[in-house]
């Protein structure tokens, strides 16, 4: 972070000269300015690979530089030249590099070696990989599989994803969390109950074609810039696009688009959002509410807006929920959402004049203690005009990490009962586990009680991205055994269990020689299809394995050998792992490998898109909400407590801390911010500049409290403040979660703002 961090306001757009300016300044710093623009021409390419960042679908007929800002950074962070050979660990302690910052540790570059921890120097030092399986091997046939969890984070392929499940259920148990339970389980659980599928039902094209978008709790301009493009595209149609979020970012108001010439010489803007509507933290489902009871009080009173044949033909539980929107209340609307009843008619109206709606939301919908409820009135909003199963319309989860949905497709998954069990007993001769696993929320308890003793993470940085930070970190060193597969060091990797090892892997950019030849991966993207990536750089050094390879190799040192499962041939040719995976999954993976070869990709199975609905009514359900409150565990703390949302910067991915800057919201030089409103800051004796502590405002026995943060007047709604994540995980309790999801609530944490009198 820099000595003297500056904050002024951004008043350009999204995209521009400012990404332009910061693409070329991480490959400057990478040391792969020539080389690394050059591999960008081959990103989310056909004959290239998928970016290692967002899960943004991949158009079949691509841009000459289909890659945005952040994408181009995740592709620059992983080309790097720099190295992190076993002569650095020599020389630190992993004392002394938990005092770094995660943007220090990443920043020293790829992984080259596999490591072993030493208790008594308190270092990595090298180890054979055969000694490394053997190992690793020996400890996992000593631990109870039920205490072992196998993490995998949202960049591993299909391929190995679907190695990864099965190699936890021939060890015996379902303990898969993924970075989908920190994210998206919300709509996991909703939607199959709504609609049928997991699954949103958009594509590409429906963009083209749709006559209006709504956008809920999602920052396109930071997490999905490529998406942009079909925004900008459809706002020059005239295409209405209606926000609510609570922060103005800047890629939902304007952008100029980098690969325009004429816009960039020009500085021509595109307006993206044609009304903004910022809501309080949470008030999505009151909002919600609001458009849906405008809508039928107009129908009401004869405007005949509802599509009563689709209702008729194809949904369940529209009378009653017809009943609950008619008999809510305008003032609890109105207090909850934030939003007045005019703002809400307004948007109802636009909505109502488009025959066909898409319906865009991400991580500030989900990310609630009421998330699936949330999730679940966005699906009655359109189920009222029949928006889901035509063309321009349906439901539009952003999920974030690329691969994040293609695991859960595959079988990453804690609950046997979204697994293929039945088929991977017969393919592999073996009776798989049909005992609930422990998802993420669940693996942080076992860890904190001791009832995990084995970690096994497939890339990723789990105890940053987790809530509970402090007692996390107590609680890790009792582990028995951590094994950590990754391209990079992070923070996960300097807390050692009593027997802990670091086993480098390719990174997806990279060409994966294996003994028949180069291999390609695969990748599903956000909008459910399917498509290949080859890697196409030089690797990081010749003792790097590819991730099939390592858990092919885990896998044989840890089983019997059953001569069921070809480990060694999935390796030599991936292909054989793609023909497994059609056997599995028939329904979505037919002809795999043929169908990989068009460019697009392929879809996977989506039965809603048909109108087909695989729920227990056998039709799309009306849900009512429980209730309108974001977090009933606090509705009424005191009105010293805010909500508070972790948010993003634009020089970040995930837990990955690409630089101190954010662009956007005019932050450089640092992260330890708190933006807050005018009105707050008067209220509570708050000043611009001032250095202040963070504190739950929860009474559980635990204190958690996050100092040295500096307050930022913002555009923020009443009563909400925001600062990014991971550095607020420790403020989030571990039980704060979506009911039934177990979702961290990060975008609604009560807490109270005080002096820091430990600052300088």
């Amino acid at each position: 972070m820099s000595d003297d961090p500056s904050i002024e306001p951004y008043v350009g757009p999204a995209g521009g000269w400012g990404s332009l300016k910061s693409v070329e300044g991480i490959l400057a710093r990478e040391n792969r300015l020539a080389a690394g623009n050059a591999l960008l021409l081959k990103q989310n390419k056909h004959d290239g690979f998928s970016c290692v960042s967002c899960a943004w679908e991949k158009p079949a007929q691509p841009a000459v530089f289909e890659y945005c800002e952040n994408g181009a950074k995740a592709t620059a962070w992983e080309i790097t030249s720099k190295r992190v050979p076993p002569e650095f660990f020599a020389g630190h302690t992993l004392a002394e590099l938990r005092g770094w910052t995660d943007h220090a540790l990443e920043a020293e570059g790829r992984l080259t070696h596999p490591m072993r921890w030493d208790k008594a120097s308190d270092t990595y030092r090298p180890v054979a990989w055969e000694d490394a399986y053997r190992e690793i091997g020996a400890e996992l046939r000593k631990l109870d599989p039920e205490s072992v969890i196998f993490y995998a984070s949202g960049r591993a392929a299909l391929e190995t994803s679907y190695m990864w499940q099965l190699f936890a259920r021939l060890y015996g148990n379902n303990n898969l969390p993924d970075s989908s339970n920190m994210c998206h389980e919300s709509t996991s659980v909703a939607l199959p109950e709504s609609i049928g599928i997991p699954v949103g039902t958009v594509t590409l094209e429906d963009f083209e074609q749709t006559d209006a978008i709504f956008f809920f709790g999602q920052n396109v301009g930071t997490n999905s810039p490529r998406m942009l493009h079909p925004l900008q595209e459809a706002s020059k149609r005239g295409v209405p696009i209606v926000t609510f979020n609570p922060l103005r970012e800047r890629g939902l108001e304007r952008f100029t688009n980098p690969q325009s010439p004429v816009e960039m010489l020009t500085g021509k803007e595109t307006r993206i959002s044609s009304e903004y509507h910022q809501l309080r933290a949470g008030g999505d489902i009151a909002a919600v509410l609001g458009l849906c009871k405008a809508l039928v009080m107009a129908d009401d009173a004869g405007a005949k807006v509802l599509d009563h044949a689709f209702i008729q033909q194809h949904t369940h539980g529209f009378a009653d929920f017809q009943d609950y929107a008619r008999k809510s209340d305008w003032a609890e609307i109105e207090r909850e959402s934030g939003l007045t009843r005019a703002a809400l008619e307004s948007a109802a109206r636009v909505y109502a004049a488009a025959d066909g709606v898409v319906l865009v939301y991400g991580m500030g919908i989900t990310q609630h203690r009421r998330g699936v409820e949330a999730v679940q009135m966005l699906v009655n909003l359109l189920l009222l005009r029949g928006n889901i199963g035509k063309a321009g319309a349906g439901i539009c989860p952003v999920r974030g990490h690329s691969n994040v949905q293609g695991q859960r497709t595959v079988g990453i998954t804690e609950k046997p009962e979204l697994a293929p069990l039945d088929k991977l007993d017969q393919q592999y001769g073996f009776k798989s586990p049909r005992k609930l696993g422990r998802n993420t929320v669940e693996t942080c308890e076992g860890i904190i009680d001791g009832s995990v003793r084995g970690f096994l993470g497939l890339g990723g940085n789990f105890i940053r991205a987790v809530p509970e930070t402090e007692a996390m970190e107590e609680a890790w060193p009792r582990l028995r055994l951590s094994v950590q597969i990754a391209t990079k060091l992070n923070r996960n990797h300097l807390i050692p269990g009593e027997v802990t090892f670091l086993l480098p892997c390719l990174g997806r950019t990279e060409i994966d020689e294996q003994r028949n030849g180069p291999q390609l991966v695969s990748i599903e993207d956000s909008n459910g299809q399917i498509h290949p990536s080859r890697g196409v750089a030089k690797p990081a050094g010749p003792h790097l394995r590819s991730e099939p390879a390592i858990i092919a190799e885990l896998a044989k040192a840890t089983l019997p050998d059953s001569g069921k499962v070809p480990w060694d041939d999935w390796v030599a040719d991936y292909a054989r792992i793609r023909d497994a995976v059609a056997e599995s999954l028939p329904e979505s993976f037919h002809d795999y490998n043929a169908r990989l070869r068009k460019p697009g990709g392929f879809p996977r199975a989506r039965a809603a898109r048909e109108r087909i609905w695989k729920t227990k009514t056998g039709k799309a359900n009306f849900i009512v909400p429980a209730g309108l409150v974001a977090d009933p565990d606090a509705p009424a703390l005191g009105p010293d407590v805010l909500r508070l949302m972790t948010i993003r910067s634009n020089d970040q991915f995930n837990t990955t801390i690409y630089g101190y800057d954010d662009r956007f919201r005019g932050v450089n030089g640092t992260r330890r911010v708190l933006f807050i409103g005018r009105n707050d800051m008067v209220r509570l004796g708050l000043s611009d500049g001032q250095t202040v502590r963070l504190t739950t405002a929860v009474q559980d026995g635990r204190t958690r409290s996050v100092g040295s943060m500096r307050v930022v007047a913002y555009d923020v709604p009443d009563g909400c403040c925001a600062a990014y994540y991971p550095e607020c995980n420790p403020l989030i309790p571990l039980w704060h979660h979506a009911e039934r999801a177990k979702v961290p609530a990060a975008k609604s944490v009560p807490v109270r703002i005080t002096p820091d009198a430990g600052a300088a």
